[in-house]
């Protein structure tokens, strides 16, 4: 649900976002216009991106991939490099939107950065907790372990592979896609056994297959009742910018003290460049990955990805701002009622199929009558490698109605098939 008053993030005219961009491009170094001759960078390769063309001086984000300015660090620490001071307040305010009035923080006790996408960003909040456990608690790597539901991301395992820790699997109900408290309890007598003591619990703000999402509740009981130390990381890779619109009691945001990072991702809903991946911290946690050895990077750098293009930050302000909060809602209220519309075709024709009510995805269960239509209509299956057990539609902003029509026309037609 939208809120009445937000503090940071506003609606703004065309107008007015070209002047901030172009205002904060100026304050940043101007690599033909200077005597520096210290900065590892430089503007793009004029012989190829036209840096005198017209049509840059309407057009923001196109000047800021040309400028090419580099937000290494993490801005909302204290010091960064000062030559792109102008555009890391743009990323500054970012953060501030998405923690704050996105994600219900208080103001300024989140950090955060723009990453690469929602798989540096997971993997940023568990190499945090990994060395929180160690260096607070003296905890030995092997009795550490990642906690989360079978149907989480693919990124646990790249986080386990790279941070050396295991990944403990909830299973999940085939049907409900939800987790239960005694597969919780269950998961949880698995790590005793294997020695583990210090839990990282990745909780799923809509999953990128089933749209499912996590009670981080229940997760927190149990652990609090084994007495499991544990640090909570909310996965809104997917949902992050749909889910706390249209929920209106969204557990995965940073009012529910038990989460202290969240994953957002601007390259899928926001319709951003790709590359725009969001992590958000509360203060405070970011100093446990802190790299001391960066010492000719003003500020230090505690990110995982190290040099990022500013203009992706510039990408994500420009597309919020554009809309303002009201106008993402009713974004979201159109996506929600096109995928409201399939369903209940879906429910008239009999389909068999998974919903999360406040998600815009839509999960068929695998028959034979849906294989003629997988690539047709681009359904994607849970395994490309074994045999599928589901197929997704996702309405996203290029999935009209008319598109959404045609296949149910042709959906009908294979059961028409099917049934003589």
């Amino acid at each position: 649900m939208t809120k009445a008053i937000y503090k940071y993030w506003k609606k703004l005219k065309s107008k007015q976002i070209r002047k901030r961009v172009f205002e904060a491009l100026e304050q940043n170094v101007d690599f033909q216009d200077n005597d520096l001759i210290g900065v590892p960078a430089s503007h793009l390769d004029p012989k190829v991106f036209y840096n005198d063309s017209p049509i840059l001086k309407d057009a923001p984000f196109l000047s800021s991939l040309v400028k090419n300015p580099n937000h290494i660090g993490c801005h909302t620490l204290g010091n960064s490099e000062p030559f792109f001071q102008g555009t890391q307040e743009i990323e500054r305010e970012l953060i501030n939107i998405c923690a704050v009035d996105i994600l219900g923080a208080e103001p300024e006790s989140c950090d955060g950065y723009v990453a690469s996408g929602g798989t540096e960003a997971n993997i940023q909040a568990i190499w945090i907790y990994r060395n929180f456990f160690r260096r607070e608690m003296g905890a030995k790597l092997e009795e550490i372990a990642i906690l989360t539901s079978s149907d989480a991301h693919y990124s646990m395992f790249k986080a386990s592979d790279i941070l050396h820790l295991d990944v403990e699997q909830v299973m999940i109900d085939e049907e409900t896609r939800a987790v239960s408290r005694e597969a919780i309890d269950q998961s949880i007598e698995n790590l005793r056994k294997k020695g583990k003591k210090y839990v990282i619990v990745v909780v799923n703000m809509m999953t990128t297959m089933f749209g499912s999402v996590d009670d981080p509740d229940i997760y927190a009981e149990a652990l609090n009742n084994a007495g499991f130390p544990f640090k909570m990381h909310a996965d809104g890779a997917y949902g992050g910018f749909l889910h706390p619109f249209m929920c209106e009691n969204n557990k995965l945001g940073f009012d529910n003290p038990d989460i202290s990072s969240v994953t957002l991702d601007a390259h899928k809903l926001v319709q951003a460049p790709y590359g725009t991946g969001i992590f958000l911290a509360r203060k405070g946690l970011m100093k446990y990955v802190l790299n001391e050895q960066a010492q000719y990077v003003k500020g230090l750098d505690a990110t995982l990805s190290g040099s990022r293009s500013g203009a992706n930050a510039i990408a994500v302000w420009m597309i919020l701002t554009t809309y303002g909060p009201h106008g993402w809602y009713e974004k979201n209220q159109m996506l929600m009622m096109r995928t409201n519309w399939l369903c209940d075709q879906l429910d008239e024709m009999g389909m068999e199929y998974y919903r999360n009510p406040h998600s815009n995805i839509v999960t068929l269960k695998a028959k034979d009558y849906l294989y003629p239509l997988v690539g047709r209509f681009g359904l994607v299956p849970d395994s490309h490698g074994n045999t599928a057990n589901w197929y997704k539609i996702v309405v996203m902003e290029h999935v009209t109605l008319d598109k959404l029509a045609l296949f149910l026309e042709e959906l009908r037609e294979e059961l028409v098939v099917k049934n003589t």
